[in-house]
């Protein structure tokens, strides 16, 4: 199953909302519709919301005819204030856009078709870098985890989440396929079930020994000696390494610290946002009352009932051992070695 898939005239979108249960793909044909994919977490990942958005560009600049270049960027400029509001915390979704507002916001371009010539160019080559990032992470994580493992996951930061591979699934992809002898826990990841939908069914189907919990069974199950290592993506990271991943991942940390379990967080250079200086500042999307008030659609209780949904929580830098980048695997202080990342890839 592929996340997203490009035609060169449409972006057809794998709802993931219907998994695993029926695979359908939503045919994009304008850039509100990838918009509306994003909000609704029918595409979802950060790696993934990012190259959707920077498909969705192109999709904006082959909507409408302009004869002049700067009424064509004034609605390029549009196209990418809405794909921005979509999901607030998700940074890879700026950072595709900012690399796709590099390219058409030039002021020597010369005709509107060579502006949409080099941004299919722009965003083909996010999709394709992001799936060798993941295969990156997988490599290098992979010697962090020793055979026999035993790790567990939070949510989905695998294939369906990334343009493939995946950032955390990538380091349990990677250990399997060489040959290492590896078992996974999954936590369901209410209240959309991302871990119980989607990750289940990406490691079942690589053939990975992978058993799904509830979200609350995983501090017993690490009392009992039954796991050896937590391994997750993320969403954003902080100058200082503050991380926010899906809600849940902040309890993991604090147990798994107290259990002295390590605790890694995988993802690509392109999650780190050296603007913030620690998690305090990342905003958390809160999202709809009715994820929590129903299961798939079916209520369990009164329509009534006040509910708070953030949909990320964020993991202070002294919880996390380390942190697997494609340009390596980050120990603390992070504030130095996340700043040593980014100055590397300005100079490449």
């Amino acid at each position: 199953m592929e996340s997203l898939k490009w035609t060169g005239s449409s972006l057809k979108v794998l709802d993931q909302t219907k998994l695993p249960f029926k695979i359908e793909y939503i045919e994009c044909m304008i850039y509100e519709e990838v918009a509306s994919s994003i909000k609704k977490m029918q595409v979802r990942g950060a790696p993934a919301i990012g190259a959707a958005a920077a498909f969705g560009i192109v999709l904006a600049a082959k909507q409408r005819q302009f004869a002049k270049i700067s009424d064509f960027q004034k609605f390029l400029h549009e196209a990418t204030h809405v794909l921005q509001k979509t999901r607030p915390t998700a940074v890879n979704l700026f950072w595709a856009l900012d690399r796709m507002k590099s390219v058409w916001s030039l002021k020597n371009w010369e005709t509107v078709q060579d502006i949409i010539t080099a941004l299919e160019k722009e965003a083909i080559a996010i999709f394709k870098e992001d799936i060798e990032l993941n295969k990156a992470i997988g490599k290098l994580g992979m010697e962090l985890v020793p055979d026999g493992a035993t790790i567990l996951t939070h949510c989905n930061a695998g294939a369906l989440a990334t343009a493939g591979f995946g950032t955390a699934l990538g380091v349990i992809r990677a250990c399997h396929k060489s040959g290492k002898e590896i078992a996974v826990y999954a936590s369901e990841t209410r209240p959309l079930l991302q871990g119980a939908r989607l990750t289940v069914t990406e490691l079942m189907n690589d053939g990975i020994n992978v058993t799904l919990i509830t979200d609350n069974m995983a501090g017993y199950l690490m009392k009992q000696g039954k796991v050896d290592a937590v391994v997750v993506g993320a969403d954003r990271i902080a100058a200082n390494g503050d991380v926010a991943n899906k809600i849940g991942t902040y309890s993991l940390a604090v147990l798994a610290n107290y259990h002295e379990i390590p605790f890694y967080v995988a993802a690509p250079y392109s999650t780190i946002d050296m603007t913030l200086h620690s998690g305090k500042e990342i905003i958390i999307e809160e999202r709809d009352p009715l994820e929590v008030r129903s299961i798939s659609g079916n209520p369990v209780v009164a329509d009534d009932v006040p509910v708070y949904n953030p949909a990320f929580d964020v993991t202070p830098h002294s919880l996390i051992s380390a942190i697997i980048t494609d340009k390596g695997v980050l120990r603390p202080p992070y504030e130095q070695t996340l700043k040593q990342v980014i100055k590397e890839d300005k100079n490449e």
